[in-house]
């Protein structure tokens, strides 16, 4: 129930003012966001890949207003992509970008998103690695999926992210996975209307196992984003029955959550990747996760309590 509210204050400058003023935030925001710099998240991924596990980035940043900002945010995936090549992690360390920070909103913004990820899906290809398009809210999906396929023809490892709540995706989903796509599936973290998604969760939970299942059985990869403990058992048993291999799937988490259990699916050989985001525009991408889980909430809370 707190889901809602939680997303709506996602988008309150009021809210973002107080939480990020409270003394004892950085410290339960650390948990989801280990660095705010390029310098400070390099040492995060070597870690991480010496333990078996790898990496998809995410530079933070939300409300792109101008071309300028959308050049600065497709800049700061460029410097990543430039500190990532000494460390020759290939594939172990890829990127997911947000449109809207290329600029989609903007006037003419497909066009100028498009050209600002060309940039770094080309860059990250140079060092053998791939750029998956997160999905946001409902109305840039369109333009998403369109990006997708046009980046695709020259960098056919290019991903994208669908989502489980809306109605479209299982349409979505039959058409990439006979295409060879890319695809990460996760629930969704937006406040959506009833018009275009479901609402209560136990629809959401059977949507998402009717879309990983056309997954399974489709020609792409499937990329299963979920902390929970029976989608994550259900995505090993149709991988079974779908005769994968274990190198043909693989595992998303976010960072600081599970943190044992990603490590224990990478000692049984599966493909664990941490979703590691970074930056200094973080509100946004911390009160999603606050929204998404009670217990993220009910950590944040206990904190706000025991250290304010």
């Amino acid at each position: 129930m707190l889901g809602p509210v939680i997303l709506a204050a996602s988008r309150s400058d009021r809210m973002r003012r107080l939480v990020t003023a409270a003394p004892v935030t950085r410290q339960v925001v650390d948990r989801f966001i280990p660095g705010e710099t390029v310098d400070e998240i390099v040492p995060v991924v070597a870690d991480l890949t010496d333990r078996g596990l790898e990496l998809t980035m995410d530079v933070v940043g939300e409300d792109i207003t101008t071309p300028a900002h959308a050049a600065a945010a497709r800049d700061a995936y460029l410097e990543l992509i430039d500190r990532l090549k000494p460390l020759d992690l290939g594939t172990r360390a890829e990127m997911s970008v947000k449109l809207s920070m290329f600029g989609q909103a903007l006037p003419d913004g497909h066009e100028l998103a498009l050209k600002n990820v060309r940039a770094v899906v080309e860059a990250a290809a140079g060092i053998g690695t791939t750029v998956t398009l997160d999905a946001e809210d409902h109305t840039t999906l369109d333009s998403m999926f369109a990006i997708h396929e046009e980046l695709r023809k020259d960098v056919p490892d290019t991903g994208c992210v669908i989502q489980a709540y809306l109605f479209r995706t299982e349409a979505d989903a039959r058409r990439l996975a006979a295409n060879g796509s890319r695809v990460r599936l996760v629930k969704g973290a937006y406040k959506e209307p009833a018009s275009v998604a479901y609402q209560d969760k136990h629809d959401t939970d059977r949507a998402y196992v009717r879309i990983l299942r056309a997954l399974m059985e489709g020609e792409g990869y499937p990329m299963i984003g979920s902390h929970d403990p029976r989608l994550i058992a259900l995505t090993q048993e149709l991988a079974r029955r779908a005769g994968r291999k274990l190198d043909e799937y693989e595992f998303q988490m976010l960072y600081g959550i599970r943190s044992d259990e990603q490590l224990r699916l990478a000692a049984e050989g599966h493909r664990v990747r941490v979703y590691t985001a970074y930056g200094t525009d973080w509100y946004g991408y911390f009160m999603r996760r606050l929204a998404e889980k009670p217990a993220n909430l009910q950590f944040f809370a206990r904190s706000m309590m025991t250290k304010g």
